[in-house]
């Protein structure tokens, strides 16, 4: 138990912490199985760089601020980067598997940190069956070469039961698989970058990178089967911030990772920082190897899957671009796994517990892996890729695997998450001020919990604000997106709801919402 602050401090919320490394009746995960490098793959493959340059540069291209796509990458960058700082400082006095969960009930009270935990949950669960569909729409562009077109849900649901065989093993198997894919991508798009500038591109721009430029829309351009329509900048910036997600997963693996006190913020740096200029300098030169941005954005909106295999083949070869169009579908995989063993870290966090059912709190008797709260998950995840081959339809024009799998199952249900993820941070900073101002006052930093915390709460929202403001732009031509924030917003709503049933019906289960730590480490 931590202990109180002195009598007569108001406005405290009180910590009553569990520390399950004292309790016997826990059960728990495999404790030091990971160092800092697993920690990394773990988390840095959830942000999935192979991913986020040829899923997502392409949509802030085509349909969002075009030559300042590069730039919108390092804006993100900076407030992410700003975010992490009071992140940290939290991580290093919060060791749980709950992660944002643990941190928002520790700094803002049970109610609203089971509304976080219940969020997460939906948020990671919608990102697993998302990646299947970026999996899914390069899959089946890649069997095609073949001879074999199966229907894209086949092979996205292929994904959902490798990664649930895999995650139901020991977070070893994981760390290495997420490993060598991570590698494996970033040294191709490493490839890439040094291929293109080093032949100096056809267009490269200072613009790309004029910080001015990430809040510009793309201009209308072209006529006929060659016109782009005007974007809006807001997506860009948007898909610029999905594409770290994943990074703020590393205190998720603080019981299972040696020292985690340092390994856990150390990973967060090197995973928002490094990534952030590897996204804006591969996303620049992208763009520089198309003679203008327009010819970039007819091929981004036209043709996504070439957007950065065409330049590949021209810059690079043949071979270049044939590796990267098979790490893309390893690189998804690798995603998707590494969304899912969060998502799994969050129930098994619930279950144990007993806010859920407390079977998901149960780890495996050989692998100590959280495989009945994995196996949840991938029920999940395949319950939403049905949902959207059987209930959503393909736009005119279009085949289904383009517009179920990419455009709507990665496009609009990443949103969905997205939107989630953003809120989220920005209540987990609000958390991180009133967490160091109430309970550890003799240690606040003004920079480290105040300022720091306010930025990121101001630069998150106003993305999120300014991306739902345009969500008629993003799912034109499919009428349910709005529904998905919808949807959204009655998760988080029905997660207070549920805690303050708990606090007057089940005191003791209330009690311990996000209250699980292990200081025993």
């Amino acid at each position: 138990m931590e202990g109180m602050e002195p009598p007569g401090h108001q406005g405290m919320i009180q910590i009553d912490s569990v520390d399950v490394s004292e309790r016997d009746d826990v059960q728990k995960l495999h404790g030091g199985a990971v160092g800092l490098a697993g920690v990394l793959f773990l988390t840095v493959t959830g942000a999935a760089p192979i991913s986020a340059m040829l899923f997502n540069t392409p949509l802030s291209v085509g349909y969002g601020n075009g030559i300042g796509t590069p730039a919108g990458f390092a804006f993100a960058t900076v407030i992410l980067a700003i975010f992490s700082v009071g992140y940290v400082s939290m991580a290093r006095k919060v060791t749980a598997a709950g992660g944002f969960y643990s941190f928002i009930s520790h700094g803002l009270g049970r109610e609203l940190g089971m509304a976080s935990g219940l969020a997460m949950v939906v948020a990671y669960s919608v990102f697993e069956a998302s990646l299947c569909g970026g999996f899914a729409y390069f899959g089946t562009l890649k069997l095609a070469q073949y001879g074999y077109h199966p229907s894209w849900v086949l092979v996205a649901l292929f994904m959902v039961v490798l990664i649930s065989i895999l995650a139901y093993f020991d977070v070893h198997i994981s760390a290495r698989v997420l490993g060598l894919a991570l590698i494996s991508e970033v040294v191709a798009l490493l490839i890439f970058d040094l291929v293109v500038f080093a032949q100096g591109g056809h267009n490269i721009q200072a613009a790309a990178i004029n910080p001015i430029n990430a809040f510009k829309n793309l201009p209308a351009s072209g006529s006929g089967n060659s016109a782009v329509a005007a974007g809006a900048w807001a997506v860009g910036v948007f898909f610029a911030f999905w594409s770290w997600v994943g990074f703020e997963m590393a205190p998720n693996y603080g019981e299972e990772s040696r020292n985690p006190k340092k390994i856990v913020p150390r990973a967060m740096y090197v995973s928002v920082i490094g990534l952030g200029i590897f996204y804006t300098i591969t996303s620049w030169a992208a763009l520089s190897s198309y003679f203008t941005t327009h010819d970039a954005a007819l091929v981004a909106v036209t043709d996504p899957a070439s957007f950065y295999l065409a330049p590949a083949k021209e810059f690079g070869n043949q071979f270049l671009s044939d590796v990267m169009s098979y790490l893309i579908i390893t690189g998804s995989f690798a995603c998707g796994m590494a969304f899912h063993n969060t998502t799994a870290r969050y129930l098994y966090s619930l279950g144990r517990e007993k806010v859920l059912p407390s079977a998901l709190g149960r780890t495996h008797t050989r692998y100590r892996s959280p495989h009945i709260a994995s196996i949840t998950q991938s029920v999940i995840a395949a319950l939403i890729v049905l949902a959207f081959y059987f209930f959503t339809t393909t736009a005119s024009g279009s085949d289904a695997a383009t517009s179920q799998a990419y455009v709507q199952l990665y496009g609009l249900a990443a949103f969905m998450g997205v939107v989630l993820i953003l809120f989220i941070q920005a209540l987990v900073s609000v958390a991180i001020w009133n967490y160091f101002r109430t309970h550890h006052p003799g240690e606040h930093r003004m920079w480290n919990h105040t300022i720091a915390p306010i930025i990121s709460v101001v630069g998150q929202l106003a993305v999120l604000a300014v991306a739902i403001d345009k969500i008629d732009f993003l799912g034109a031509g499919y009428t349910y997106a709005w529904y998905l924030v919808v949807v959204d917003v009655l998760v988080f709503v029905g997660g207070v709801g549920y805690a303050l049933y708990l606090k007057s019906n089940d005191r003791a289960k209330y009690e311990t919402i996000g209250r699980m730590v292990h200081d025993g480490l």
